[in-house]
């Protein structure tokens, strides 16, 4: 029989009562013997998916065994990078995410799929027994989080979020110091996201399909369009696959805000914004954005451009104090502050890399940095930031029912019928 770390562990309790000769000590087989690695499927290995790949790769205990794009030549592309490590032409291709995902051999995999997908692979991957890294942010719309949080719970697979800045030392060096009270009581928290995003240009239907790319497999539950060109990194920029630069970010400072506001697992009761839209272009996402949310003790959540706000995310307390960090710098309104000792007893925050959390609370199962319900909350701040400035109408939100309340037509917004023969369910 094929040795896979799932039947070798399946098949070791029954061996512990039939004879200790099957017992093989690790230092026998290796510290990263066979049933030690966790096998991995990548799917969506363009973009974020193919950095994802390379950092598993550096990984002695994963043993990427599939990849799987339905974009022919990315999917080769990686089958060559998997085949370049590990000196052989084992690694798989697989296009349809269902087959590889359904495979025994399979522990985990990684999701790096425009953000129209995450949900539907996640459900699929959840029901069938596997592990998920997947990139942020968490869906592409709050029906489609909830419905893949209540996946991941109903069936107990470990979830990770790309969300990677709370491995970063930085981020959890500010967090740390908000979370232990260094600037007191948080009034207000601001979030600078990227603006802009590629040009806007009129639709153009006179490009043909690159060979290789299967475009309605693309496109999947999202509602059909005529191929027009757009479908690798600009994808982004469509309201209809993905969310500009905000949605883009949200899963980054956002979540750090949340973080630190000690609300993984809730959010704002109320949004306000206004920004312009057009939708009579292909690129039909904000390039300049801000919104308000305020949660129901007060405090004030404002998410905006970076040329409206400063970069990255930013917490003042009741007595004008603050704290702010960005990738790879921090800082505080006093040395002092910035510069405090986190003491024995005080919230502290450690994380050995972010892949390297997720495999390990495979192993584990434990919680990781960036659970399900955690990258469902920090997404869900945008998708209702998102509705605000679409409507130009103040939501109320009930964040425990997860409900708009009082605007039926808002409250619309909140998800969409897929594309059929997709489903969630």
């Amino acid at each position: 029989m094929k040795l896979t770390r799932r039947n070798f562990l399946s098949a070791s309790a029954t061996a512990v009562a039939v004879s200790a000769f099957n017992i093989v000590p690790s230092k026998v087989l290796g510290q990263n013997a066979p049933s030690n690695r966790i096998n991995m499927a990548m799917v969506g290995v363009g973009g974020m998916g193919s950095g994802n790949m390379r950092a598993f790769l550096g990984l002695d205990d994963v043993h990427v065994k599939v990849v799987c794009d339905v974009n022919t030549a990315k999917m080769e592309k990686a089958k060559k990078s998997v085949d370049n490590k590990y000196k052989n032409t084992d690694c798989e291709m697989i296009k349809d995410y269902r087959e590889a995902c359904s495979r025994t051999d399979i522990d985990a995999i990684m999701i790096g799929t425009p953000d129209h997908w995450h949900a539907y692979v996640g459900t699929f991957a959840a029901r069938h027994g596997k592990d998920i890294y997947g990139e942020k942010p968490f869906t592409h719309d709050l029906l489609e989080g909830r419905a893949l949080v209540n996946a991941i719970k109903q069936h107990g697979r470990v979830w990770q979020t790309g969300s990677w800045q709370r491995s970063r030392g930085e981020m959890q060096r500010a967090v740390e110091l908000v979370r232990n009270g260094r600037i007191g009581k948080i009034t207000r928290v601001e979030v600078g996201l990227p603006s802009g995003g590629r040009g806007r240009r009129k639709y153009e239907l006179s490009e043909a399909i690159p060979e290789g790319l299967d475009w309605n497999m693309w496109l999947g539950p999202a509602p059909y369009r005529e191929f027009m060109g757009v479908y690798d990194w600009d994808w982004r920029w469509v309201l209809d696959w993905g969310g500009g630069q905000m949605m883009d970010w949200i899963g980054h400072h956002a979540d750090i805000a949340q973080w630190g506001l000690g609300k993984d697992t809730s959010g704002p009761s109320s949004f306000t914004g206004y920004c312009p839209f057009d939708p009579d272009y292909i690129f039909d996402s904000p390039k300049s954005y801000r919104y308000t949310g305020t949660y129901a003790d007060g405090v004030e959540i404002v998410v905006a451009d970076s040329n409206q706000v400063k970069s990255g995310t930013k917490w003042y307390g009741e007595n004008g104090e603050w704290v702010w960090v960005d990738r790879g710098r921090y800082d505080a309104s006093t040395p002092q502050i910035r510069d405090s000792q986190i003491q024995a007893g005080e919230i502290r925050f450690h994380s050995p890399g972010h892949q390297r959390e997720f495999i390990d609370c495979v192993k584990t199962r434990d919680t990781t940095l960036t659970p399900a319900e955690v990258a469902h909350r920090s997404a869900s701040i945008g998708h209702l930031g998102q509705i605000a400035m679409l409507t130009g109408r103040k939501i109320q939100w009930n964040p425990d029912k997860e409900q708009i309340i009082g605007d039926d037509a808002a409250a619309a917004m909140l998800g969409r019928t897929p594309r059929g023969p997709w489903t969630l369910t």
